[in-house]
């Protein structure tokens, strides 16, 4: 993969995530009844940071948990070796609250189409909205992002890569092209 550019560093990342929080909170008008769910791998701690902007914002805790979408997937089949199974932590009732499922970039939409049955299999919630960091288009699914931090245009050569802290040392998002 070749580095093509840089299209957040550290303080982007964090001012997207700040705007991100205010329009879940004006959106939900408050946090009654919020929770928020990132998708394991970074979906996870963008959740965290959410909750801690909600909470700095708003003065409320929001509970946060954590989906692993494997067993979801439909290209389970597809895989050379077997699937890597995490756990999922949600350790609050999902059923009749609002749902804020949160992750890195939203591509062809089928990670998301995996993480909704994954919730459902958990309760029905009043409403499951999508917040994710970026928006790369090329959807094959029609699912689209409720709070988006940047939309981004690609072509299917490159790929968006976010780096974290939490679980990659760094904080940036690259558009990578491959080779």
């Amino acid at each position: 993969m070749k580095h093509k550019a840089q299209i957040l560093d550290k303080e982007g990342i964090r001012r997207a995530l700040t705007r991100i929080a205010h329009e879940i909170i004006e959106r939900n008008k408050g946090t009654d009844g919020l929770a928020l769910i990132g998708i394991r791998r970074r979906g996870v701690p963008l959740a965290e940071r959410l909750a801690a902007k909600i909470r700095e914002i708003e003065g409320s805790n929001v509970p946060v948990g954590t989906l692993d979408i494997t067993l979801y997937r439909d290209d389970l089949t597809t895989m050379d070796q077997q699937p890597l199974v995490h756990r999922t932590e949600v350790s609050f009732p999902v059923s009749d609250k609002k749902i804020v499922l949160v992750d890195d970039v939203i591509y062809t939409g089928r990670t998301i189409r995996a993480a909704l049955d994954a919730i459902m299999d958990l309760g029905r919630p009043r409403v499951i909205q999508l917040a994710v960091l970026i928006d790369r288009g090329h959807r094959e699914l029609p699912i689209r992002a409720d709070y988006v931090g940047k939309n981004v245009p690609t072509s299917r050569r490159e790929v968006v890569a976010v780096r974290l802290q939490e679980t990659d040392g760094e904080e940036r998002v690259l558009i990578l092209e491959k080779d």
